[in-house]
């Protein structure tokens, strides 16, 4: 059984989705699909002028993969300019954030892409025991952008940031408060 696709983190979407040649005539030629991770791509290596390390670990990618990536999306650029075909930007397998999520129940630790969290809204269950008591972003897990808007948004609105027992850091004092343990009675 093949390994799924890891996510590739991108930081923007773009304004603009379809390209179309000034001079395209009546008759329908086939596109291209660029995925918005290919775009990311292009724009971290072509238009910021990174290294490949560095746009890799940005999108949270092996160098391997992320010249990948970027291959294929110079490849249809250069399909479309050469033979005048139009320019679609849409899907692909990326997230605009990775939160690490634990059960305060029973232990289990897994990624979650924040446009995941979003789409559930508040219903989110930890896949192995089905409980709501799950923390977002634990300090001990926590990634790069993981205090990011985006992150703590998607968390906050699914009830994982707010005051009580299994929310945020403490017991019952929101995040961070309290990390010795419960206080005494």
């Amino acid at each position: 059984m093949a390994r799924p696709v890891k996510w590739r983190r991108i930081e923007n979407l773009p304004r603009f989705q379809h390209f179309i040649p000034a001079e395209q005539t009546g008759k329908a030629v086939t596109g291209n699909v660029l995925k918005l991770e290919e775009l990311e791509a292009i724009r971290l290596k072509d238009l910021e002028g990174l290294e490949q390390e560095d746009c890799a670990s940005r999108m949270e990618v092996s160098r391997p993969t992320f010249q990948r990536i970027l291959t294929a999306a110079r490849e249809k650029i250069a399909d479309s300019l050469i033979y005048g075909k139009d320019i679609r930007i849409e899907g692909g397998n990326y997230t605009r954030g990775i939160c690490p999520i634990r059960c305060l129940d029973c232990g289990w630790t897994w990624d979650e892409s924040i446009e995941q969290l979003e789409a559930d809204q508040g219903r989110y269950l930890c896949p192995e025991c089905h409980s709501e008591n799950l923390e977002c972003c634990p300090e001990d897990m926590e990634r790069p952008g993981c205090n990011s808007t985006s992150c703590w948004g998607a968390c906050r609105r699914l009830g994982r940031g707010g005051m009580g027992q299994g929310q945020g850091r403490g017991f019952r004092r929101g995040r961070g408060q309290n990390k010795a343990g419960p206080p005494s009675a």
